[in-house]
């Protein structure tokens, strides 16, 4: 069974989410996006697991749906033409800041288990470490490698997935406080490691120049800190659904079950390129490097981003693709695409009005951006779409990439380009 699953969610009791980070409003999303999957995220967190054993009920093994009573709650349920039911996941995501080495380290790995009762099991645990109840992702001063083993005495079938593994200042391999290497990083239990989550600001072919890396599976997840942001990137399976037949694919990546990801365009990542966002410069590696990573403007140093980073690590030329690396297409949120043609902002109610109108009227956002005939969009969609997804599609795109905590901006026409295009639309509809 084909279905795209995005893991590394947030609920509203982690900081800086929004308060519609609950159950209703995550499936209601799913739904929208076309997600068959969605971790439950911040399951450590005591409040946040009581909702889980309260509205999520049983489904196939491992996973959960939300129960009806709560499904149908909400004011604005208006949802795709034969949405399937979404499915739920435990997962959780703990921040571990610790001393290794004399260096403060400091990252980010995403546990998932294979039930409520493991995962009940495994917070157990960890409140024995740290406080649990102040964040959704909580932070506790636990090694990688002992978080790994705590979590594997918990429960065997229970995996960690190393998050936005090239972030500069929470990741297994982030600039500023994280490690060279899997094997630096978990030690004696790196093998256990078989998959990895690479983060907005980088894509595949970006990862692919690490031979380090060849051994695990590149996985990319929302990391969203509300509903709408869901699905921003995910994953395409093709197996069963269970636990058990994720974990597999994962693990088994060459039996075929994992088919790759959905990528934003790495520019767009707050993350891509060095900078210092405080002095607003922004700078490739090379610059970087003639700089002496230092900025020049203020003379402090500079934020390495994501691309210096794999500049850093890798042993491979770009452009190297190794044999067996599963397929990926790059997206852009069909929200901002509105935004663009339309000439307003994504969270306005023009924008909103449009994006309804194509969900409810044609399909699933994903299955708009990624596989729908354009053809079909001829009725529902304003001038311009059908083109803009085309060029996206064949990733004719301009991009402002992102730097030190500042999104970048993927664009789809210039100016002169979009007037032009709108005057010729104008021009066929007075002919016609």
């Amino acid at each position: 069974m084909k279905f795209i699953a995005d893991f590394h969610v947030h609920s509203r009791f982690s900081r800086a989410t929004s308060r519609q980070c609950d159950l209703e409003h995550l499936n209601l999303w799913g739904k929208r996006k076309g997600l068959g999957i969605i971790g439950t995220g911040d399951f450590t967190h005591p409040g946040w697991f009581a909702e889980l054993e309260e509205k999520l009920e049983p489904a196939e093994e491992g996973l959960y749906t939300l129960k009806k009573e709560y499904a149908g709650t909400l004011d604005d349920a208006w949802v795709p033409p034969g949405a399937p039911e979404v499915r739920f996941l435990p997962t959780v995501e703990i921040s571990s800041i610790y001393k290794r080495h004399e260096q403060v380290r400091k990252v980010h790995n995403l546990i998932f288990a294979p039930s409520l009762e493991a995962a009940g099991r495994i917070a157990g645990r960890l409140d024995e470490i740290g406080n649990l109840r102040s964040d959704g992702r909580p932070i506790l001063g636990l090694d990688s490698r002992d978080l790994l083993e705590i979590m594997l005495e918990c429960e065997e079938d229970a995996f960690l997935v190393p998050a936005h593994i090239w972030t500069p200042h929470f990741s297994m391999l982030g600039a500023r406080s994280g490690f060279d290497s899997v094997e630096e990083c978990f030690g004696d239990l790196s093998d256990r490691i078989f998959a990895v989550e690479t983060g907005l600001s980088s894509d595949p072919p970006m990862n692919w120049r690490l031979s380090a890396l060849d051994r695990r599976v590149l996985i990319s997840n929302s990391d969203a800190h509300s509903p709408a942001k869901l699905a921003r990137e995910a994953n395409l399976f093709d197996t069963d659904l269970s636990f058990r037949a994720i974990r597999n694919a994962l693990e088994e990546s060459k039996d075929g079950g994992f088919l790759g990801t959905i990528e934003f365009f790495p520019e767009e990542g707050k993350y891509h390129l060095d900078g210092h966002r405080k002095c607003r410069q922004r700078l490739t590696p090379a610059q970087s490097v003639q700089e002496g990573n230092i900025c020049p403007v203020c003379g402090r140093q500079v934020t390495m981003g994501v691309l210096h980073r794999v500049e850093e690590l890798a042993d491979r030329p770009e452009g190297a693709r190794p044999p067996g690396r599963a397929p990926f297409v790059s997206l852009i949120p069909l929200q901002e695409i509105l935004g663009e043609v339309l000439g307003r902002g994504p969270a306005t109610k023009t924008v909103q009005s449009a994006y309804k109108t194509l969900i409810t009227k044609v399909g699933s956002e994903i299955g708009i951006l990624k596989d729908l005939p354009l053809a079909a969009l001829d009725r529902h969609a304003p001038p311009l779409l059908q083109e803009a997804i085309s060029r996206m599609r064949q990733g004719r795109v301009r991009a402002q990439a992102g730097y030190d905590g500042e999104f970048g901006v993927i664009s789809l026409f210039t100016a002169k380009e979009k007037k032009d295009l709108l005057a010729h639309c104008q021009n066929q509809n007075t002919l016609f």
